[in-house]
This record gives C-alpha cells, sequence and structure tokens, in this order.
C-alpha cells in the first residue's frame, strides 16, 4: 500500500510542477535571460546525464566500453552523421568492447 501512496504523492507533484510552469507570467518568459537559459538548460541538463550514465557506477568514476561508445558518437558528431548512425556507431564500438572483453 505504501507504494501506492508513494505514486500518488509523486503523480500529483508532477502535475503542481507542470501547473506552475503554466502560472509563470508570459512577460517573464519573454526575458532574453530566460529564453537563453531555457535554450541552454536542456543541453546542460543532457550532458551531465550522459556524463554521469557514461563514467559512473554506483559511487564510483569507472572508464570501460561506454567511454569508448560515447567517443565513437562523439565522432560520429563531428562527421556531421546522422542521428541513427551516431546511434548505431555508439552501440556498436560499446557492444564490441564488451564482447572482446572490455
Amino acid at each position: 500500500m505504501n507504494v501506492w501512496i508513494a505514486i500518488g504523492l509523486t503523480v500529483l507533484g508532477c502535475y503542481a510542477v507542470k501547473l506552475a510552469g503554466l502560472l509563470v507570467p508570459a512577460g517573464a518568459l519573454e526575458r532574453p535571460a530566460v529564453r537563453k537559459l531555457a535554450a541552454l538548460l536542456p543541453v546542460a541538463l543532457l550532458a551531465a546525464l550522459t556524463a554521469q550514465q557514461t563514467f559512473a557506477t554506483g559511487q564510483e568514476l569507472v572508464l570501460d566500453a561506454r567511454a569508448a561508445g560515447l567517443a565513437a558518437a562523439a565522432v560520429a558528431l563531428l562527421l556531421r552523421a546522422p542521428f541513427l548512425v551516431v546511434v548505431a556507431a555508439a552501440v556498436a564500438v560499446t557492444a564490441g568492447l564488451r564482447a572482446l572483453g572490455g
């Protein structure tokens, strides 16, 4: 039963956050600093999540096949490859290194 209470509280919290976003005045959202922050914040969050998922296991920093996969994706991005090719390169390099025991 505690799980359902947690789920219900999470649902209410998510709804409250969405509602709070709708209540922000339009004038506040059109300020240049807010617009710039809104454009850059998702990129920063995605980069942080990628780094955390690539270089951390539990409480430790690790350097394994995931880092090589990320490097392969970076190279594919530098070569301006399509998104699916970038993902495929990262998956292939990571899986290949793991298959080799790395």
